[in-house]
């Protein structure tokens, strides 16, 4: 009875790893599908733009292309000012994104420590518009531009952009200003700080990742962003990408360039993810930050 209890209490207990290997294999096959759907309008774009006329135009259609040319982004750059229309891009989203950070954090920052008089309201207030639909806007926002003389302006994109992206960026960065340790800006005062000087010089430095990562979210949709820019903006000279490559015509009215339009498709994203992969890192940081506590 003795070595029967004993080889019960040596046995060791059967492992449950490894019996179920049908549920990985649907788990990576479902990873798998979701993957394809995600990046097959991508890799569809990319391979049109190397595609051949003939091939984009074969019956059945041709998926993989034999043959690549180069003569699409070729005749992106030599037919219309490109390189413009991506500095105007870059221009409008970086000078929108840095307002929107600009006032946002002080915003962010009152909000979260300062607790001003009506702060639920205005907390309120700004839930509300951040999940104001843009597209309202537009009625409203060309009579200001009209009446501003701004069409044909700059300003006329940066001004509604940074409007649009301000109330999101509080609301993000006050979650992370809520996060940090309240002794830390205890001890800042304790040793002469003040308010202003606390922000720029201890908190700002911390909340990086968080600044990235809102900065980012900004930066794409005044990057992508195309109602307001078609409609301020008329002059050639001064058109952003997603309008610019909404207006490419081929060589008659009824030729639809296909092969160029999915070169300008490529090249108005590759700076996106490019920005992302450069800022990987601090973009994980911002959105795991505050994830465990203690």
């Amino acid at each position: 009875m003795a070595v029967t209890e004993e080889r019960l209490t040596t046995n060791p207990k059967p492992q449950t790893k490894g019996k179920n290997p049908g549920k990985k294999i649907l788990l990576w096959i479902a990873i798998a599908l979701v993957v394809v759907f995600c990046l097959a309008p991508v890799m569809w774009q990319l391979l049109t733009s190397f595609k051949l006329n003939q091939d984009i135009a074969k019956i059945p259609t041709v998926y993989f292309p034999t043959r690549i040319t180069l003569n699409h982004y070729i005749e992106l750059f030599t037919r219309r000012p490109f390189w413009r229309y991506i500095l105007n891009s870059a221009f409008v989203s970086i000078v929108s994104t840095g307002l929107s950070l600009l006032l946002g954090a002080p915003a962010a920052y009152a909000l979260a420590r300062l607790r001003p008089w009506g702060g639920r309201a205005i907390l309120a207030a700004i839930l509300i518009v951040t999940l104001f639909p843009g597209i309202l806007l537009f009625v409203g926002l060309l009579e200001i531009i009209q009446k501003l003389h701004l069409g044909n302006n700059y300003l006329a994109l940066i001004i509604p952009y940074t409007a649009i992206n301000l109330p999101l960026t509080i609301l993000v960065l006050r979650s992370f200003f809520q996060q940090l340790p309240k002794d830390l800006e205890d001890s800042a005062r304790v040793d002469g700080y003040n308010t202003l000087q606390m922000l720029l010089q201890i908190l700002i430095p911390m909340t990086i990742p968080a600044l990235v990562t809102t900065g980012i979210l900004t930066f794409i949709f005044a990057w992508n962003e195309f109602i307001f820019a078609l409609t301020f903006i008329t002059r050639e000279d001064m058109k952003t990408i997603p309008v610019a490559a909404a207006q490419l015509g081929g060589a008659s009215a009824f030729e639809i360039p296909y092969g160029p339009i999915a070169a300008a498709t490529v090249v108005g994203t590759l700076p996106l993810v490019l920005l992302v992969l450069f800022f990987q890192r601090k973009i994980i940081q911002g959105l795991t930050a505050g994830a465990v506590k203690g």
